[in-house]
């Protein structure tokens, strides 16, 4: 059956949503770099470096696989002093935070970055005249792949790799679910919303009740 894209998006025409939404996945991401990076008690600028490759790491594989340029970070020069800004007052906050509150923050941050870049790319790749196969390869890449560039840094072995409780499935799960609601013409604010939520959901409810995958 063939898949046909709604006309805006067709047309390259993306909703203000999924700006939103990278915003959103940006520093929540972030957020997750500068946990990890405190965890390991980097400077500000190891924490800086971590926060940046974490929130910017999986789209820009995207980006070079889907052969866009610029660089999505690089056409909104904002999202670094963001990023710079947010790691400055993260890494004070979290000096006072409990090393629970540090890891709930984490889990959390990290379940929002990875249901909204699911989508997010997902979206640009099928904007791009990929097919939807492909597209949820690249929703899974911007979600993942930033992940496991912060946990190299912070010398650790990649989380989507040590862990067995649900993450890249999380993603997969997500991307389909926008993607079958793109194709019955959902709008796209409730079919990347829809995505997003059910990633984060997912990824929560893994963890809370300790689900894990078969090895």
């Amino acid at each position: 059956m063939q898949y046909h894209l709604p006309f805006d998006l067709l047309m390259g025409r993306l909703p203000l949503i999924l700006h939103v939404m990278e915003v959103i996945g940006v520093l929540a991401f972030a957020v997750s770099g500068v946990v990890d990076a405190r965890k390991q008690r980097l400077d500000v600028v190891g924490t800086f470096v971590v926060a940046f490759a974490t929130a910017f790491g999986g789209g820009t594989l995207r980006d070079v696989l889907l052969d866009r340029r610029p660089f999505y970070w690089v056409d909104h020069e904002y999202y670094v002093l963001l990023i710079f800004v947010m790691s400055l007052g993260a890494s004070f906050v979290l000096r006072v935070a409990s090393r629970v509150a540090s890891d709930r923050t984490m889990l959390v941050a990290d379940a929002i970055g990875l249901g909204l870049f699911s989508v997010t790319g997902t979206s640009l790749a099928l904007v791009a005249q990929m097919t939807p196969t492909v597209a949820v390869m690249m929703g899974i890449i911007s979600a993942v792949f930033g992940g496991v560039v912060r946990d190299v840094l912070c010398n650790e072995v990649p989380m989507i790799l040590r862990d067995r409780s649900p993450y890249a499935t999380c993603s997969f799960v997500g991307c389909w679910i926008y993607v079958g609601l793109t194709w019955l013409r959902a709008d796209q604010e409730v079919a990347l919303l829809a995505g997003a939520l059910v990633t984060m959901g997912m990824r929560l409810v893994s963890v809370q009740f300790g689900w894990k995958l078969p090895s």
